[in-house]
């Protein structure tokens, strides 16, 4: 591309590419995997941000390569891509609401498009990007606990007061709750995934995502949802878009009763900030979506006893990632629960004697 009289380059013409190359596989991860779908969504949600930002706050982005920049030029620079970085990230959360881990994940696309410029373009546009900063939070988990689970699967009563589309999120939902996959790898499963080896039925599966294989042994209840949609032609599982089934799902759990409040922080700018609902305290049914469904299905294993490394192995985490760890302290306050009744209960108990 050009540069113009004033050695300027144009920045959304640039992220088209960048996107338009991950889209494509002529961008790869540093492993040489292709970036998957989800990833280039996401750097494409960022272009829309910027967009907003530069129409409303009428603000030019640009690039001007450093290498052509004599040392007043760049410090000029080096102070452009700083008020970009204070405007932009307080439209995003002055204006917009954000909270600190999407702004975090919004504001490290940028900085892997200027690593994208530096090195698969070779373009030497600068590294002024490396003072963004990246802020990150750990947001709660809020899985199902075991006894709730089991609810849902074995309560006949609640289930005959579902109607026919209930019904089926029912059956997505526990499936989901059952096999720890992830809701891309779950809507994609299809009747070969299912094998049947010795009268037991296994779930055989390639994660869109991590690339990873998995093979599930399938519960009795899981190979009953199998069974009760064998009309479906191909599918597995009966149909949904992810936005539909985030509102059925807090429906489901609503109907099923799972209303507890719940209490739920977000960072802004480092800060804890208290989630609720039209001034109301959140309740459990109010924070579940299809991430509850893996999130209950992890901790459930670890609750009821499941090594570690088989979970792992089925949920397709890392021995590295910590993200794991939260569903192992999680379980292990379960554990602590019910190690706690066994401690009541114990107390209570007089030797007898004749």
């Amino acid at each position: 591309m050009p540069l113009n009289s004033n050695r300027q380059l144009d920045f959304f013409s640039l992220y088209e590419k960048f996107i338009n190359d991950s889209k494509k596989g002529r961008r790869l991860q540093p492993n040489g995997k292709r970036i998957s779908a989800g990833t280039a969504n996401n750097y494409y949600y960022t272009y829309l941000l910027l967009k907003r930002f530069c129409e409303e706050k009428h603000f030019d982005l640009r690039i001007r390569p450093a290498r052509r920049l004599n040392k007043r030029e760049l410090i000029t620079e080096k102070n452009y891509w700083k008020k970009f970085y204070k405007r932009f990230t307080d439209y995003l959360y002055d204006e917009l609401g954000y909270f600190d881990n999407y702004i975090g994940v919004t504001i490290k696309n940028i900085k892997t498009f200027f690593n994208y410029l530096n090195k698969d373009l070779a373009m030497g546009a600068g590294d002024f990007h490396k003072q963004f900063y990246v802020r990150k939070e750990e947001i709660a988990i809020f899985p199902l606990l075991p006894e709730e689970l089991n609810f849902l699967i074995h309560d006949k009563t609640f289930e005959e007061g579902l109607n026919p589309r209930m019904k089926e999120v029912k059956d997505f939902f526990v499936f989901g709750c059952t096999v720890a996959l992830r809701f891309s790898d779950l809507v994609a499963l299809q009747k070969s995934n299912v094998r049947i080896v010795g009268g037991n039925y296994y779930l055989a599966v390639r994660s869109v995502k991590t690339s990873t294989d998995s093979l599930i042994k399938l519960p009795a209840y899981a190979i009953d949802i199998i069974n009760r949609h064998q009309k479906l032609k191909k599918r597995l599982l009966p149909k949904f878009n992810v936005v539909n089934l985030n509102k059925f799902i807090k429906q489901l759990l609503e109907q099923a009763g799972f209303t507890h409040p719940v209490h739920i922080t977000r960072g802004r700018r480092g800060v804890a900030i208290q989630q609720k609902k039209e001034q109301q305290s959140l309740r459990f049914c109010d924070v579940a979506t299809t991430h509850t469904m893996r999130r209950t299905a992890i901790t459930t294993m670890l609750s009821l006893g499941v090594p570690e490394q088989v979970v792992r192995k089925i949920s397709g985490h890392s021995s590295s990632g910590k993200e794991f760890y939260r569903y192992v302290l999680w379980a292990q306050t379960y554990q602590d629960m019910e190690m706690e009744k066994m401690f009541a209960s114990l107390q209570g108990k007089k030797l007898q004697t004749a």
